[in-house]
């Protein structure tokens, strides 16, 4: 069965190199049928860091979200992540579901303006 799920990304350290990787990878093993702009964001919890690049991709996947939340944090490890940083601090990359099969299930959706722009801007994307 085939999925479509929306994926936030994020960075701050090396973001452009670091996002670019993020979106070759998931393109090896998905469809990315859509990816936003990226939006230049300022820290937030720990303001003392660079500022960070946010955006989307749409992707198509056979991977259920149990299988693809695995994924994404495979490719986070790929691309460095450290998980031992505080929660809000300084990341390689970041990648979480937001949409999944046309239901919002991350609610930083409603509590975070960008992201809900870089996720509707791809919204309307066809899947097919």
């Amino acid at each position: 069965m085939k999925h479509v799920c929306t994926i936030g990304i994020g960075s701050n350290i090396n973001p452009e190199e670091n996002i670019e990787n993020a979106l070759k990878i998931l393109r090896e093993g998905n469809d990315v049928v859509a990816v936003s702009a990226f939006i230049k964001t300022a820290p937030e919890g720990i303001p003392d860091q660079p500022d960070f690049l946010n955006g989307a991709a749409k992707v198509v996947t056979d991977k259920d979200m149990n299988a693809i939340k695995d994924y994404l944090k495979e490719v986070e490890d790929r691309l460095k992540r450290d998980r031992s940083v505080e929660k809000y601090g300084p990341r390689s990359i970041d990648l979480d579901i937001v949409v999944w099969d046309g239901e919002i299930i991350d609610q930083d959706y409603y509590q975070r303006d960008f992201l809900k722009k870089v996720v509707d801007e791809i919204a309307w994307i066809s899947s097919q």
